[in-house]
């Protein structure tokens, strides 16, 4: 999860504009910055300062923090999501050695190392945090006794288990030296100076020129860029990509949160797949016909994406299509074959649930088409075919946009397969349409009234039926991820099975009723809830007796799934207003990219 960022020139040189590099802190403190969305319990740099390294560490968001650290031409930073250890200044990256003259940061989490730790502290290391992180640079000060910097931190890396991703450097070293299994890293070049970061939003605002690290490998960034295999250390050539992105600096604008601007900015990604992705969606729509068994992939949010996408192809285009929480396929490999396709679907394309088992059904030799939103990302890297998103920078740690565009895309895709792509894409349009409307003040303040009304329930239940199950639960995760309510969705028929037990006098209870086949049955499961005191909020076309509070959508088909979430992600922003949220843009213990185990 957590953001790496480091930076190496060499001081007699002039660059950009003229003017004198020698401010890695200012520079690396920009780029945790935006790199901030992969952790936020901490933060930390750390620089060489005449002969030795000079560190810098804090405890919450950077926000508007000030760095006050020497100029120097190197240096490497770190924003934390914690893992092992709380959050203190004594578990924040960088670590130390115990000569303070090695610093390390760290992604990932290293699985053996309380073996490790043991070890050392047998040989006199002493320990001052909780972090498996502190035990590479005493190891690396280790074999620093018997071979030189880079030698050390290659055999270091190849006695950590699990996957990991580390930058290091030293105060007797001109060079910073990362390497990686697992959790992301790209090196950017500049003119005479480098770049290391996590992912490439870090970097593009100062190079488009990148190297993306692969599982394996060791980079060198000193007066040249060297990259070597792991575990043997032996020189490769770097390929070197020139990414086509324009970096902007994202402005809130007229939003106080990006959480809702991104809301708002759905209209447009819905339009964006009609004119843009129509012609890479009848490629995916062939994939799909042609593959023998296709599996769906996500997690989180992109899992409920891709649950709706079963029901998309079943529904529309007659398809069979398997589902898979991505943490779970690897339980579920035993179908996969050469014929099988598997469609991935990450915001990041880093999520480590997702970029692992798609490694491993590689190998088996199934097909993979990835649908992400992220250039050059590890999925997008891996992928035998490629699908992007083109969602635009969602900075919000919780997804709404990036939903949106995935439910757009499988969407047009079953319309495509089904021979109806205009039908597709005039839903689609349909829905940019309804998205407007329900922006509007008058339906705003009502949202922002019934959100008075209901935040300080403790609990909060969802249902819907079909299509509008997986509405449900992406429903659901928003007014967790928000506003810190209890929330459970489930297909409307479950309550019945035992939850119904917990509904009391006021219990808000969310129902997503379109105007479709599941129509009477989930009005029939209102009731129930209604009988037993439940607060009924309907989402639907149709107003119903049985609801307390109706939030009108339009009846556009299937794509009426897309102002059923957004209206939840509209609930849940004003919940988490209401409930006094700190900011819903960085939610308590998440982050953007869970690239962890």
């Amino acid at each position: 999860m957590c953001g790496i960022f480091g930076y190496i020139s060499h001081p007699s040189l002039k660059l950009r504009n003229g003017k004198q590099t020698g401010d890695a802190a200012k520079i690396i403190f920009d780029g945790l910055k935006r790199l901030e969305y992969r952790g936020y319990d901490s933060w930390g740099i750390a620089v060489k300062d005449q002969g030795k390294i000079t560190l810098e560490k804090h405890v919450g968001r950077i926000g508007q923090a000030k760095v006050n650290l020497p100029k120097s031409s190197l240096g490497i930073g770190h924003t934390r999501w914690a893992t092992h250890g709380g959050v203190t200044v004594a578990n924040a990256h960088p670590h130390l050695d115990c000569t303070g003259q090695i610093a390390v940061v760290h992604n990932g989490i290293v699985e053996n190392f309380q073996d490790l730790k043991n070890e050392l502290t047998r040989k006199g290391h002493k320990f001052i945090s909780e972090t498996d992180t502190e035990v590479i640079p005493h190891l690396i000060e280790e074999f620093l006794k018997k071979e030189g910097f880079a030698s050390a931190v290659r055999d270091t890396f190849n006695r950590l288990k699990g996957l990991n991703a580390i930058v290091v450097t030293s105060a007797v070293s001109p060079e910073i030296i990362a390497a990686k299994n697992g959790s992301p890293l790209v090196a950017g070049i500049g003119k005479e100076e480098f770049f290391i970061a996590s992912d490439a939003t870090g970097i593009v605002k100062h190079t488009k020129k990148v190297v993306f690290i692969e599982d394996n490998q060791m980079v060198v960034l000193g007066k040249s860029l060297k990259l070597v295999t792991l575990p043997k250390g032996q020189e490769i050539k770097p390929v070197f990509h020139d990414i086509d992105w324009k970096f902007e600096e994202t402005k809130k604008g007229k939003f106080k949160h990006y959480f809702l601007k991104e809301i708002y900015e759905q209209p447009k990604v819905l339009e964006n797949v009609v004119l843009n992705q129509r012609q890479n969606l009848r490629k995916l729509a062939g994939l799909i016909d042609k593959a023998r068994g296709t599996f769906l992939l996500g997690c989180g949010t992109a899992s409920y994406a891709a649950l709706a996408g079963t029901y998309l192809f079943s529904k529309l285009a007659k398809k069979h299509i398997n589902y898979s929480v991505g943490s779970e396929f690897s339980y579920l490999q035993d179908f996969v074959t050469p014929k099988t396709l598997v469609i991935p679907i990450s915001q990041s394309g880093e999520t480590i649930d997702i970029v692992q088992p798609v490694q491993e059904v590689q190998k088996k030799g199934a097909t993979i088409a990835a649908i992400t939103n992220v250039l050059g990302s590890t999925l997008y890297r891996q992928a035998d075919y490629k699908f992007l998103l083109d969602a635009g920078p969602e900075k919000s740690v919780a997804g709404t946009k990036s939903f949106t565009s995935m439910i757009s895309v499988l969407l047009l895709t079953a319309y495509i397969l089904a021979g109806a792509e205009e039908d597709g894409k005039r839903l689609l349009l349909a829905a940019a349409k309804n998205l407007r409307s329900m922006f509007q003040v008058k339906n705003i303040n009502k949202i922002k009234r019934l959100a008075r009304k209901i935040s300080r329930s403790e609990h909060m239940y969802l249902i819907g039926r079909g299509l509008s199950y997986p509405a449900a639960i992406e429903a659901t995760l928003k007014i967790k991820e928000i506003s810190y309510i209890h929330a459970e969705g489930f297909a409307g028929a479950e309550l019945k099975h035992g939850v119904i037990a917990l509904i009391e006098k006021g219990t808000p209870c969310i129902i997503f009723a379109p105007n479709d086949e599941t129509y009477e049955e989930i009005i029939s499961n209102a009731e129930e809830l209604k009988a037993r005191g439940g607060f009924i909020i309907g989402i639907g076309s149709k107003n119903n007796n049985v609801f307390n509070v109706w939030l009108e959508t339009k009846d556009i088909k299937e794509a009426t799934i897309i102002p059923q979430v957004v209206y939840a992600q509209l609930l849940a922003y004003y919940l988490a207003l209401e409930r006094g949220v700190e900011d819903p843009d960085k939610p308590r213990n998440l982050a953007k990219s869970v690239t962890v185990k």
